[in-house]
């Protein structure tokens, strides 16, 4: 491991996104889905899912506040723990929890947004709506630091008797996060205080020791939270509660058998639905829940960092490999079972049935990023640009308003969302969901881009993603001009503030086959600059100039022939964009359909409607039509068509219809 490649991230404040395309994604957030999400958590959109979230939290305020009012005569009015969603009866609500037992992370994800937004946007009443929901938050905190509000209001007593299942480590994640984001942000610290202090509580219960208990995370991400406070703070503490966290994980005899009063036979293995079939440093497939994996995988490359252990970096790669080269749909969506929200077996990636959850896609950007910070390969910025541009923000209806769960690449209406075995795919997005845990989570990714920009060594800085900005490191400042995603122009102005000089080291997106380099309009051989997919550019800078060209072709993309949903298909990328085909555009029977082996493909932009300022692209094809027959010896006639192919994070915009990603050929 070496250390010297070993970089940070830039702090958000320091990075003002100016992108076309992300700006417009960005203020999109920022205007019309935080607040619509704020109304969302205090169950105020007519027709929508309720969330009961922001209740909850004031509900486990007034316990608390009974508590201390009553002291030692405090008797808490208990309710069942036996449901992972509560609901009222009848319309009816009594004092218990109502929602997901997670639904905490509601608004610890929506204050992170917040925090986001406001590096970017500086905006008072956002800041005051926020500051007084965190009062609401904290107030329902025990003195001893426990925050989770499924058994605040519903029995303290049951505090930590179910890690499996019951997400007060996954909620505790989701607080720090925000916490951190929040308290960088705007440099105020109640929430952050409230985090620290809950995570001494949980360091004071879990572990190796007298009167502890050696648990670990059901649903993982208070590996990735422990990570951020201990480098916020310095505080080794938070490191160690990490580091065993990831260690203890999948040791025998497992803790969820202790927890729950069972035995396993010693050649038995269990729970790879938790990645706990195995310590972590010989587990080999990813398995099990993707969100949780890709969280834990995450939390496991960052504490390699920290800790410079081999043995647990090479984990993370073997892992990282099985999944990107077996495991992956070609949007960087990641799951393909609905059964379990899990990943399948190697090379099993049906489209129709896909899952490939929001939050999957999300937590793949944040694996490739801390692997990046290890490594400074291509390999990993170039699934995280495949993630951000395709899987991720096919969550979000162009207006902000409806949002997907579930990103499939074919959908059927009348089957789609209606058959057994096709229900989890939906033709078009919900409002909200009663497990909302996606929305959120994409507005927290979107609002952070610029943290997944950049990064910096001693001797380099590291730019990950094309994407118009203003930067402000530790070496320079640095201007981008960018004509990216929909065309080849990236433009780096950098002015040096050290003396000493050092080297840029652009990502070149591997697609990218032929570059012309400029520096100060002097062409320079780009083949002789390129190291592990990225531009090294080094010099003493003095308000240089450096210029990328490149041609943003359409390519036919074909899956490996064990990928049997795909065998005699093509997709189509232009840019970092999968496309696909809709039947708004090309009719009925899309299944019908074959692109042209010499396809004639034409891009071109759209002039109106939803997706105006896009880039389509026409092709060449054939469409097949046959007898009326169930079955017939009538050989199907063709006739030439021009198909139309659409970004894929756009489709479903439209109205209900049919899509597909993957073609026949």
């Amino acid at each position: 491991m070496d250390q010297k490649n070993f970089s940070k991230p830039l702090s958000l404040a320091k990075v003002q996104v100016t992108d076309a395309f992300w700006k417009k994604e960005m203020e999109l957030v920022r205007t019309e889905v935080i607040p619509y999400q704020w109304n969302a958590l205090n169950d105020n959109v007519p027709g929508a899912a309720p969330s009961f979230c922001m209740r909850n939290y004031r509900r486990a305020g007034e316990v608390e506040k009974e508590r201390k009012a009553k002291g030692d005569k405090f008797v808490q009015i208990k309710y069942p723990l036996d449901t992972f969603e509560t609901l009222p009866k009848d319309g009816k609500m009594d004092g218990r929890f109502y929602g997901f037992l997670f639904q905490d992370t509601d608004f610890t994800k929506w204050v992170e947004a917040v925090a986001y937004s406001l590096t970017q946007h500086p905006d008072p009443e956002l800041e005051k709506t926020a500051d007084e929901a965190i009062e609401a938050v904290c107030a329902a905190q025990r003195e001893d630091g426990y925050l989770d509000t499924y058994y605040l209001i519903n029995d303290q007593d049951m505090i930590f008797t179910n890690l499996k299942d019951n997400h007060e480590l996954y909620c505790f994640g989701h607080l720090t996060e925000g916490a951190v984001a929040y308290y960088q942000a705007t440099g105020k610290d109640r929430l952050l205080k409230a985090a620290e202090r809950f995570a001494d509580f949980i360091a004071s219960k879990l572990g190796h020791g007298e009167g502890k208990k050696a648990g670990y995370p059901g649903h993982e991400i208070a590996e990735m939270a422990l990570m951020r406070l201990y480098d916020l703070t310095g505080e080794q503490k938070y490191l160690d509660l990490a580091k065993y966290f990831i260690d203890e994980r999948g040791t025998k005899p497992y803790y969820y058998d202790i927890e729950r009063g069972l035995t396993c036979p010693e050649d038995e293995e269990r729970y790879s639905y938790n990645q706990a079939n195995r310590p972590v440093r010989q587990q080999d497939e990813v398995q099990g829940h993707s969100v949780r994996a890709v969280y834990l995988y995450s939390g496991m490359a960052d504490v390699a960092r920290a800790t410079q252990d081999e043995s647990l970096l090479k984990a993370c790669e073997t892992l990282w490999n099985n999944m990107v080269h077996q495991k992956m749909y070609v949007t960087g969506g990641i799951g393909a079972t609905h059964i379990g929200e899990a990943f399948s077996f190697n090379y099993d990636l049906p489209n129709d049935t896909a899952y490939a959850e929001t939050c999957a896609s999300i937590g793949l950007i944040f694996f490739a990023k801390q692997m990046l910070e290890i490594d400074p390969d291509g390999k990993f910025a170039d699934v995280m640009e495949r993630a951000f541009y395709n899987g991720t923000i096919s969550g979000m209806q162009l207006d902000g308003k409806r949002f997907f769960y579930v990103n499939p690449l074919e959908v059927n209406p009348g089957i789609s969302g209606e058959v057994p075995g096709y229900r989890h795919v939906l033709a078009q997005r919900p409002q909200w969901y009663a497990c909302a845990c996606c929305p959120p989570n994409l507005v927290r990714l979107v609002m952070s881009l610029g943290k997944y920009l950049w990064d910096e060594t001693e001797d380099v800085i590291y730019s990950h993603m094309f994407a118009g900005q203003t930067a402000e490191l530790e070496k320079a400042d640095i201007r981008v001009e960018s004509q990216y995603p929909w065309n080849g122009m990236v433009r780096y102005t950098v002015e040096q503030k050290t003396e000493k000089p050092f080297t840029l080291a652009i990502h070149i997106p591997s697609y990218i086959k032929e570059l012309t380099v400029l520096i100060n309009g002097k062409e320079i051989q780009a083949e002789n600059h390129m190291r592990k997919g990225y531009l090294y550019l080094e010099r003493t800078w003095n308000h240089d100039v450096v210029e990328i060209r490149f041609e943003v072709a359409v390519r036919k993309i074909y899956a490996n022939q064990k990928v049997r949903e795909d065998a005699g298909c093509i997709a189509l990328m232009r840019g970092p964009f999968v496309y696909c085909f809709e039947g708004k555009d090309n009719g009925s029977d899309l299944q019908s359909c074959h692109i042209a082996e010499e396809m004639k493909a034409e891009p071109f932009p759209f002039e109106e409607g939803m997706l105006k300022g896009m880039m389509g692209i026409h092709v060449d094809g054939w469409k097949y039509t046959g007898s009326d027959e169930l079955y017939s010896e009538e050989k199907p006639h063709k006739e030439k068509i021009r198909l139309t192919a659409i970004p894929y994070y756009a489709w479903g915009n439209r109205g209900e219809n049919q899509m597909r990603v993957w073609m026949l050929e």
